[in-house]
């Protein structure tokens, strides 16, 4: 065979292999996983998802099993855009597209946005598998730096000023990787310098209904409209199996090239899961499940912040999230966290370093910590074995 393969996959800043390994960690029955962004199987609501496939299958069968439109269920996106009317955010159904994840719409902005050598603006450090999706269309990658409270606003605003990206890639809140979440202060300010620029800001919103300590503050899609494309999903607050996430876009240029993108991908989002799940929203109470993951999420972030205190030796520095899914450690200087990687692998303890989360920082002392898919039982056996790794190389 005369196989020839891709530039795009064989890129060395592609990275391609991170995602597989996470999840292949967090498979593995023997293994402790901090490793993976993984919800907790205990929030799926898996009768009531029974009693809606039922319902869905007897009263429209037929339509379930059928082909659709691409723009996905109506019903759904009408319930996508009355939660976002109680927020106080204005998002017709009709600026909506269902996707097949928001890891879709990530592919979707980029497919319609980039160009070869183009200049976009992402945060540093930033979601892993956003990198991987861009670098597919072969952009110039711009980082700015996050802060404790949020995004550089003094490196922003030069970054914007001497250079003329095709548009800026956050995660306000409770970002992936750090757990960290913009002040409101940095928003609106924030928001000044990206209305000044015009470019399209392209907000992922999968975690912001995951607060469980504190109060929130707006979002860039309340805070310049049209100039946003919003992108959420079902997978953090219903189930990540289903894979459907949305893109919520008031340009209409950009929502067409958008809609025709997706056409040429799948023709359409899975339209029997759309329908279960709309039937699912619409005999449950999605606030009662988010109350549900919060208190969840909430205890076991608490658990593993103590233990990491108890348990992690002096020099180590860690984030305290108010919501999501995230811990972001810090090592002292010399530490790579791939190397405690590897180390806390051999004794039975997956955690993921900081690497595939910049867009060129190599052998980084920062590492994710995931503390949403583990046990209590599990969070304290494995801080307790990840800080006797720590120690030990520390040590040597």
């Amino acid at each position: 065979m005369k196989l020839r393969i891709s530039k795009r996959m064989t890129k060395p800043d592609f990275q391609g292999d991170f995602t597989a390994r996470i999840l292949a960690a967090a498979g593995d029955p023997s293994i402790i996983s901090f490793a993976g962004g993984l919800p907790n199987p205990d929030s799926f609501p898996v009768k009531e998802m029974e009693a809606a496939v039922t319902k869905v299958l007897e009263r429209d069968g037929v339509r379930a099993l059928q082909y659709s439109n691409t723009e996905g269920y109506a019903p759904l996106r009408k319930f996508i855009s009355d939660r976002y009317a109680s927020q106080g955010i204005s998002y017709a159904p009709e600026n909506i597209i269902i996707t097949n994840g928001s890891q879709q719409a990530l592919d979707m902005v980029a497919a319609c946005l980039i160009d070869p050598d183009d200049e976009i603006v992402v945060e540093r450090p930033s979601y892993l598998a956003a990198l991987q999706t861009f670098h597919l269309y072969d952009p110039k990658v711009l980082s700015v730096d996050l802060n404790e409270d949020g995004i550089d606003c003094e490196q922003l605003e030069k970054t914007l000023t001497e250079h003329d990206p095709k548009f800026i890639y956050v995660i306000p809140n409770f970002q992936n990787p750090t757990g960290l979440t913009y002040s409101q202060a940095v928003r609106e300010r924030a928001a000044e310098i990206l209305k000044k620029s015009g470019i399209p800001v392209v907000e992922d919103n999968p975690y912001g209904e995951l607060r469980f300590h504190g109060e929130g503050g707006k979002t860039f899609a309340e805070l310049l409209g049209e100039q946003v494309c919003e992108m959420g999903t079902f997978s953090k607050i219903v189930a990540p199996g289903m894979r459907i996430g949305w893109i919520a876009c008031k340009n209409p240029e950009l929502y067409a090239k958008l809609l025709a993108f997706k056409s040429t991908m799948d023709l359409h989002t899975n339209i029997f899961g759309q329908m279960v799940l709309a039937e699912y929203l619409l005999d449950n109470d999605l606030d009662a499940q988010i109350e549900k993951i919060k208190k969840m999420y909430g205890e076991k972030a608490d658990k593993m912040m103590d233990c990491m205190a108890k348990d992690f030796p002096e020099g180590v520095t860690f984030t305290k999230p108010e919501g999501g899914m995230f811990i972001w450690a810090t090592l002292p200087e010399g530490l790579a966290a791939v190397d405690v990687m590897e180390y806390a692998a051999k004794r039975g303890v997956a955690v993921c370093p900081g690497d595939p989360f910049y867009e060129e920082d190599r052998n980084v002392r920062t590492m994710r910590i995931n503390y949403s898919n583990s046990s209590d039982e599990a969070i304290e056996k494995g801080i307790k074995i990840l800080g006797d790794a720590l120690r030990e190389l520390m040590n040597k």
